[in-house]
């Protein structure tokens, strides 16, 4: 049995005012874990991403599976009353359309938020997925540590 396993990690990023979610990105080459591919510029579509564009935030499954995400979220302090997240296959209407799930909102306690959700669901090859966030502050808030995690086993 083979373990497919894709770690991604990104520092400060600013989730700005938006009335949509806000798809999470993810640098190039710094991820803990990624032997597989599949958080590559060169996409499996044939598109080139460059970090921080959209597809920066994709992680592309190669085979049919059921899959375990993780995220971690840790917003910085602000004027916000509510966060929301969810995971996404195709959050960019790539390939099979957008479809979300294990969407969540939170009411804030005081401070920063660190938040931390798993997930099981089917992957496909072909559908990218996503984490997306939201927030309500009256201004751009930083997301001042994010990852998101697929791992899955052949």
């Amino acid at each position: 049995m083979t373990a497919y396993v894709c770690s991604l990690l990104a520092n400060t990023q600013t989730i700005p005012i938006t009335t949509d979610y806000y798809l999470v990105r993810f640098p190039y080459g710094t991820e803990s874990y990624d032997a597989h591919g599949m958080h590559d510029p060169a996409q499996p579509d044939g598109a080139t991403s460059v970090y921080p564009d959209e597809r920066s935030g994709l992680i592309w499954p190669q085979h049919d599976a059921w899959a375990d995400l993780y995220a971690l979220m840790y917003w910085e302090a602000d004027d916000y009353t509510e966060l929301r997240d969810r995971f996404v296959r195709d959050p960019l209407n790539l390939s099979t359309g957008y479809d979300s799930t294990c969407t969540e909102d939170r009411a804030i306690t005081p401070g920063g938020q660190y938040i931390a959700k798993t997930w099981g669901m089917f992957v496909h090859p072909g559908t990218p997925i996503g984490l997306m966030v939201k927030h309500n502050a009256s201004t751009s808030v930083k997301l001042t540590l994010a990852e998101f995690k697929l791992a899955y086993h052949l």
